[in-house]
């Protein structure tokens, strides 16, 4: 059902993506390489140049290192990710604080080659290392009252500039529920390219959604919540009327300030023509069903 219709070849130049397994060494886990890329309607031949290493690492949002695109690239190099824990808790079997190591490094890694759209309407090809998340939640148990999961980053004072001033409220919460969470295309990454995953990038684990926008896959895990009730979410509490919180790429659906029509390919130069944005970003035929039913308007 989830065949891939890109290889890593697709994604960038050989002579990048030869250098393989140093995610298994840094994680102690297998890596099993494929499964759920792109779908054929996502990236149409000639329609997205492949993005490096140095595109994808230099250019992104993370606040806490700074509001610039290459603040994090700068930044983020002080946060030490070894040792990490991460909380579990709510309404889950098993909680408590666990070392990242002891809590997904039996876990099979694999890779996943997934379109990347930002809420600011650019937009990238990321050819991530992780894990499904519903396999961390099975081995924490879910409890059956459970609806929702919530998500908080780190808040680390002495080596992330942007927490120390009022930008956002700290820490930077997300949250999935529960359906998206278990979904296969919902994964943990830890790695990009075969390597560690880079700070700026949201070492040493982030959550990545592919058909939402980019905002929603937080990075730098430190807890995980299993709840009842929608969790808060931090661009949803702030500004409501901009950011809903589900956040499905909807080309319909225009930001207040700007257009969702279309998007920029990171890569191609800011006067370069831009491609057409796909509902749910290229996904509607695995994520669609998920919102059988709902206003996607309104719960936008």
């Amino acid at each position: 059902m989830f065949k891939p219709d890109l290889t890593r070849a697709d994604v960038t130049p050989e002579g990048v993506w030869l250098n393989r397994r140093k995610l298994i060494a840094a994680m102690g886990a297998g890596s099993v390489v494929g499964a759920l890329g792109l779908p054929a309607t996502a990236a149409a031949d000639g329609e997205l140049e492949p993005h490096t290493w140095e595109q994808i690492t230099g250019y992104n949002n993370f606040y806490e290192f700074g509001t610039g695109k290459s603040d994090p690239a700068e930044n983020a190099g002080a946060m030490e990710t070894t040792p990490w824990t991460v909380k579990i808790d709510g309404l889950v079997e098993n909680p408590g604080e666990f070392s990242l190591l002891d809590l997904v490094g039996d876990i099979p890694t694999e890779e996943r080659i997934y379109r990347f759209r930002c809420v600011e309407a650019w937009s990238m090809v990321i050819p991530w290392n992780g894990f499904e998340l519903n396999k961390l939640l099975a081995k924490v148990g879910v409890k059956p009252e459970a609806k929702f999961v919530a998500f908080e980053t780190a808040v680390l004072p002495d080596v992330m500039p942007g927490v120390r001033s009022p930008i956002l409220d700290w820490p930077y919460r997300e949250g999935l529920r529960l359906d998206e969470a278990m979904h296969p295309l919902t994964i943990m990454a830890t790695g990009l390219y075969d390597k560690p995953i880079p700070n700026q990038n949201g070492a040493p684990m982030r959550l990545v959604v592919p058909w939402k926008y980019g905002f929603k896959s937080i990075k730098s895990i430190v807890r995980i919540s299993l709840v009842e009730e929608q969790p808060h979410a931090t661009w949803n509490n702030m500004l409501p009327r901009e950011y809903g919180f589900y956040s499905n790429v909807n080309p319909e659906v225009d930001h207040p300030r700007w257009s969702q029509a279309s998007e920029r390919v990171i890569g191609t130069g800011l006067f370069a023509d831009r491609i057409d944005t796909l509902p749910f970003n290229g996904y509607a035929d695995q994520v669609a069903s998920l919102y059988d039913g709902m206003d996607l308007r309104e719960n936008f």
